[in-house]
């Protein structure tokens, strides 16, 4: 059974609507910046929360609170302000791949950018305003030169072909911004129209069963073909349709529309 565009319009707005609440906060990675304030507070916590946002998430929240507690509490002071002594204390970290090595080199890095930068939004902007530009540059920039090979891996490459899911999920926090109290919306180097999909399994099953996905890898390309798809229904804010696609995917194990 195909669906028309009015009928796929009408799950996307009503499943959208569902899920765009904070009462999902809870049970989301986004709850670890939503317990800050500052600007800076919630970039470095969402980004470490984003960047092990794989696998089971009571576990993934539960490792992204241990990083924030080895950080005192306070991930900005931590940041700008530990010695490199501090930071060994990350080393015994895991979370699947993700590993002491890792948690160390972020860290170290996330401590460069601030102090040169004050913020990882400049880091995302781009004179072309295109995501894909924005990914690339900002790899690029936090990796930096010369830097060990097992590193690479945690920071998406959409140039290889990566879907980026973890990042444009990042990028949903701190751009999108609406009345439901979700989203951030703190920063301005790109606005809600320039964002792509966080695609990942649960919103790719759901988006193929409704029509919206035809390619079948979750990579780059499918990126662009589902944001595309979603531009449809809300030109100005499509990956507000991310709630709609993944709440119904992981929720209601969404997979078919029935005959």
């Amino acid at each position: 059974m195909r669906l028309t565009h009015a009928e796929c319009a009408e799950i996307l707005e009503e499943k959208a609507d569902a899920y765009n609440r904070v009462s999902f906060i809870e049970n989301d990675p986004i709850c670890i910046p939503h317990r800050f304030v500052s600007k800076a507070d919630r970039e470095i916590s969402g980004f470490l929360a984003a960047t092990i946002a794989w696998g089971q998430r009571k576990t993934l929240i539960s490792n992204a609170e241990k990083l924030i507690e080895w950080m005192d509490g306070c991930p900005a002071d931590f940041v700008l302000n530990h010695t490199a002594k501090e930071r060994k204390r990350f080393l015994p970290f895991v979370h699947r791949t993700f590993n002491g090595a890792d948690a160390v080199f972020f860290v170290e890095r996330l401590q460069h950018i601030y102090h040169e930068y004050g913020s990882l939004e400049p880091l995302f902007k781009t004179s072309s305003g295109s995501v894909y530009d924005a990914l690339i540059q900002f790899r690029t920039a936090f990796l930096g030169a010369n830097v060990p090979a097992r590193h690479h891996k945690h920071v998406a490459n959409p140039e290889a072909g990566s879907a980026a899911k973890r990042l444009n999920m990042f990028l949903r926090w701190m751009v999108r911004k609406d009345q439901r109290g979700v989203d951030f919306g703190i920063w301005t180097c790109m606005v809600p129209s320039d964002l792509r999909i966080p695609l990942d399994v649960h919103s790719g099953s759901t988006a193929r069963a409704l029509g919206l996905l035809t390619r079948t890898a979750n990579d780059w390309q499918a990126v662009e073909e589902l944001t595309a798809s979603l531009r449809q229904f809300d030109p100005m804010d499509p990956v507000r349709y991310d709630f709609a696609l993944f709440g119904m995917g992981v929720n209601e194990k969404f997979s078919r529309i029935p005959s």
